[in-house]
């Protein structure tokens, strides 16, 4: 299981996590499908969760979910974790989980290192998310 504080960006399906969702926002259409992002956490890190068609219905905040085989990655300038095509994610309990909002690793910006064939940190865009404002 990766910490999201562990994530980097890649082309790759093999991030298997388990987060809390704090809050999901607005449902939007792409051609037939509807789309929305979710501020996931886990006891060391935040990120910008993609949720798409059913997965926008499933989820609310306070769940617990699972990620199987995911991927971070750029969607529209911004970095998120999403299911893809590959993954798989689900609901596997509520409420039970101690976390953090910062860093959020969706608001980093990464640079590729072609010396390391890999993306890397280059500066913090925002300790917080910018889309979804800190809980009080």
């Amino acid at each position: 299981m990766y910490s999201l504080k562990d994530i980097v960006p890649a082309a790759e399906n093999n991030i298997n996590t388990q987060v809390i969702v704090l809050n999901i926002g607005k449902t939007a259409s792409e051609g037939q499908n509807k789309t929305c992002l979710a501020l996931v956490v886990d006891e060391i890190a935040a990120v910008h969760f993609q949720l798409w068609g059913d997965e926008c219905d499933a989820f609310e905040p306070g769940d617990i979910i699972c990620l199987t085989n995911g991927i971070f990655s750029c969607n529209r300038r911004s970095w998120v974790l999403r299911a893809g095509k590959r993954g798989k994610v689900e609901k596997v309990g509520e409420f039970t989980m101690a976390y953090v909002e910062t860093p959020n690793m969706s608001e980093i910006e990464w640079v590729h290192d072609t010396s390391k064939s890999k993306f890397v940190q280059k500066a913090v865009i925002s300790p917080h998310s910018c889309i979804f404002p800190p809980l009080p």
